[in-house]
């Protein structure tokens, strides 16, 4: 089944929300994901610990900025405008890797990559491969449900003009590599999607337990790496594809057929069963 994203109370440090207990951890800290993320039991832990984060000024500032003034077209929405957790099953056999939730996107939304066209065209190919209950993502409501696939992000928060900084991707890489963490049980195969995500996820896998190989792999779309685990659990294979922006997907840098390339690949890589050859 699909993972549903926790519709909680304003988080703490947030204006109206709590502040945190004896014990807890600042979300208003930098530090807050580094002291956080290795605690988190289950994923639906750390999606809840995701979700209250405010570790980064600017893109706090930006996020919410973005959710009071909205957009003309989703006028009337109540933005998520926090940080966006992973989307699917808490034992998905392959993680896809984006970048981080686009402001009138995800961040809208609270669900990554729904209510964007980046999206549009990665939930329609996970449904041509059979790995998605439909191929349209509009809301966290809306009934989709993801067979076997994890969706998530190095950054978990809109950043202005889609540019996270090197020192945002770093505070944000403990929720990753904890996810990675908690998916070693199941996870076979990892799609990156786009050079940032390719940079940002090698040193979040060899904290995970991956042995990730020196020099590092370079991003290149239809890369494969095999990594093997450092101690117990399986190796997983590490998959490289050009991201499914409208940069790319409308000047045919990216094409349906190559994206659907490169999941199916890795989603047999992961043994997954796909609906194409």
């Amino acid at each position: 089944m699909a993972q549903d994203h926790p519709d909680s109370p304003a988080p703490p440090g947030r204006p109206g929300g709590p502040r945190p207990g004896p014990g807890r951890a600042d979300p208003d800290d930098p530090a807050f994901p580094a002291r956080t993320a290795p605690g988190a039991a289950s994923l639906e832990r750390l999606d809840a610990a995701v979700a209250r984060c405010r570790a980064c000024p600017r893109l706090v500032e930006w996020r919410e900025r973005v959710g009071r003034e909205g957009r003309r077209a989703y006028e009337g929405w109540d933005y998520w405008a926090r940080p966006v957790p992973g989307f699917g099953p808490p034992d998905a056999a392959l993680l896809v890797v984006g970048l981080a939730p686009a402001a009138h996107g995800g961040n809208r939304t609270g669900r990554m990559f729904t209510g964007d066209r980046s999206g549009d065209v990665l939930y329609a190919a996970l449904h041509r491969l059979g790995l998605a209950s439909q191929a349209e993502a509009a809301s966290r409501d809306d009934g989709l449900r993801l067979y076997g696939v994890r969706v998530t992000a190095p950054v978990h928060c809109a950043p202005p003009g889609n540019r996270p900084t090197p020192g945002e991707r770093d505070t944000c890489r403990p929720w990753l590599a904890r996810e990675l963490d908690l998916l070693r049980p199941t996870v076979r195969a990892l799609v990156v999607l786009g050079a940032f995500g390719w940079q940002a996820v090698l040193p979040a896998l060899a904290a995970a337990g991956w042995s990730v190989p020196r020099p590092r792999p370079r991003f290149a779309h239809g890369a494969r790496v095999s990594l093997p685990a450092t101690g117990d659990g399986a190796a997983l294979e590490l998959f490289g594809c050009y991201h499914v922006s409208q940069r790319n997907t409308f000047t045919g840098v990216l094409t349906p057929d190559m994206l659907d390339d490169v999941l199916g690949t890795a989603a047999r890589a992961a043994g997954l069963a796909t609906a194409t050859p």
